[in-house]
């Protein structure tokens, strides 16, 4: 913007020539060319607040994901674990906050760095620079925290406190931000951003983190349940399925709702800036378009998602239930995540469909094996993402690929839209080196916990509830505990005839 308005002294010299001396001339030139400076910088630093002041109102809103995390996890375990269930929550954003400050965003996003690590922005020293301010910190933290929020759903009920402690500093100071690093970083050896030795010639379209986010956590939680095994009576002697239901659908229902509501910071605000005109199809057209499209193609795929899960789960089962809807709906949402900026509408219903079922299956499979998620997270968050992944690599298309990602003409796309295979390779790639990366780092992690006995309460407290053992109560009081008895002050007693006739006093 500000080059359109930049001139010279010599630009406009000939121009006024006529008009009077060469003297005034130039003194002129040198008049209007210091307006046109003035406004353009103006305009400049107009850009840069509209685009932070996006940016933070998205970061604002994937926050408050972390009240639909907790809502959906208290909802989801039964009542005797809702307060250790809730103070995780909090451990994951307060822990996070920290390890993401001091390690992880410079693990993230510190340039100039290598394709595998950054290596800058400790503490946030030396910034914000050129590439960034503190907008996008907040924003990128948001997305951490997310990511052990997840893992936290899949261990819940069981799982030692300190044990929290320790996996969600050592996912948000290293092991998501790495991944992030790879995928998200301009120097990431598999970003689409890169400036040169793009994966396949296309880097792998990780939107807003199907993959780094959704995988991350997934797989993280996916071995954290399965070093520690399942809960006590998830499976009875026989090895039948014994469901072990959430005491609160309410809670459930409002915080999927609340997550609904901030997967629009999540998806959409990952565009990072909204001023940017894309210049072909007239002022009308631009990022902002784009923004729009994906919050569209978000609302569908997760809306095809709760009614695909609704009606699949009717006729396999026999009733309409409202838990397994939300979290098909949460699937779908998941799922689009990687491609919602590059796919038409239409197509994100086929996403949520197809994650629909993804779910399901994931379900069975788990029963089949006897693995225990209390959420549902590692078979939503792991196997829709994965899904999603796949799903970029099919349906992307030709013309928003090279809107989100300019400056690159003839970049692969969808292999179903006609733009080959060399991006669903890329995706294919990422979802193994994710699988891997993770299961290395956090698998290790909680066997270690296991072995040193940090990581599984003891059956005594795990029977009793850790809420009574471990957090000096429970969530919801049932009578004031804080009066001298616990009687109360009268009784009603039943009064019958009596032989005495005389009367009461």
């Amino acid at each position: 913007m500000a080059s359109s308005l930049s001139c010279s002294a010599s630009d406009l010299t000939p121009l006024l020539g006529s008009a009077a001396t060469n003297l005034n001339t130039t003194l002129l030139a040198d008049f209007l060319c210091s307006r046109f400076t003035a406004i353009s910088t103006r305009f400049t630093e107009t850009t840069y607040a509209v685009d932070n002041t996006y940016l933070l109102f998205s970061a604002y809103l994937v926050f408050a994901m972390q009240l639909g995390f907790a809502m959906l996890c208290a909802g989801s375990v039964r009542a005797k674990n809702t307060m250790n269930i809730m103070l995780t929550n909090v451990l994951d954003a307060a822990a996070g906050g920290l390890s993401y400050y001091l390690f992880g965003f410079a693990f993230a996003f510190g340039a100039p760095s290598n394709g595998f690590i950054g290596r800058h922005f400790f503490g946030l020293n030396d910034y914000p620079s050129p590439a960034g301010d503190y907008s996008f910190f907040l924003y990128q933290w948001a997305f951490a925290i997310a990511a052990a929020g997840i893992t936290s759903g899949s261990i819940a009920e069981r799982t030692q406190f300190v044990a929290y402690l320790i996996y969600s500093s050592f996912l948000t100071g290293f092991v998501y931000p790495v991944v992030s690093h790879w995928f998200w970083s301009a120097d990431g050896w598999a970003s689409p951003t890169r400036p040169d030795d793009l994966l396949f010639g296309s880097g792998a379209i990780d939107f807003a983190g199907s993959g780094v986010v959704h995988m991350v956590g997934g797989i993280a939680g996916l071995w954290g349940a399965l070093i520690e095994g399942p809960r006590i009576g998830r499976f009875d002697r026989a090895g039948r399925s014994v469901a072990l239901r959430g005491h609160n659908a309410s809670l459930v229902v409002l915080g999927t709702f609340l997550l609904w509501f901030g997967w629009y910071g999540f998806n959409p605000g990952s565009f990072l800036t909204i001023v940017k005109a894309y210049g072909d199809r007239g002022s009308y057209y631009g990022q902002w378009s784009a923004i729009g499209r994906t919050a569209v193609t978000t609302t569908l795929a997760g809306s095809t998602a709760a009614l695909t899960t609704l009606f699949g789960k009717r006729l396999l089962v026999g009733h309409w239930n409202v838990l397994d809807v939300c979290n098909g709906l949460l699937g779908g949402f998941a799922a689009i995540t990687s491609g919602c900026s590059v796919v038409e509408p239409w197509a994100a219903i086929v996403c949520g469909f197809v994650a629909a079922w993804v779910l399901i299956g994931c379900n069975k499979l788990a029963e089949k094996v006897k693995y225990d998620d209390p959420l549902e997270a590692a078979q939503l968050h792991g196997g829709c993402g994965a899904w999603g992944l796949i799903f970029t690599g099919l349906f992307a298309t030709e013309r928003y690929v090279n809107e989100v990602y300019s400056g690159r003409p003839g970049r692969p796309y969808g292999l179903f839209m006609g733009g080959g295979g060399k991006l669903l390779g890329a995706q294919v790639v990422q979802i193994l080196v994710v699988l891997g990366w993770v299961t290395v780092t956090m698998g290790p992690l909680f066997y270690g916990l296991h072995k040193l006995k940090l990581l599984r309460i003891s059956d005594e407290d795990e029977t009793a509830g850790m809420d009574l053992t471990r957090h000096g109560g429970f969530a919801y009081v049932y009578n004031d505990e804080d009066e001298a008895s616990g009687k109360p002050e009268f009784m009603m007693r039943r009064v019958g005839p009596t032989d005495d006739d005389s009367p009461c006093p």
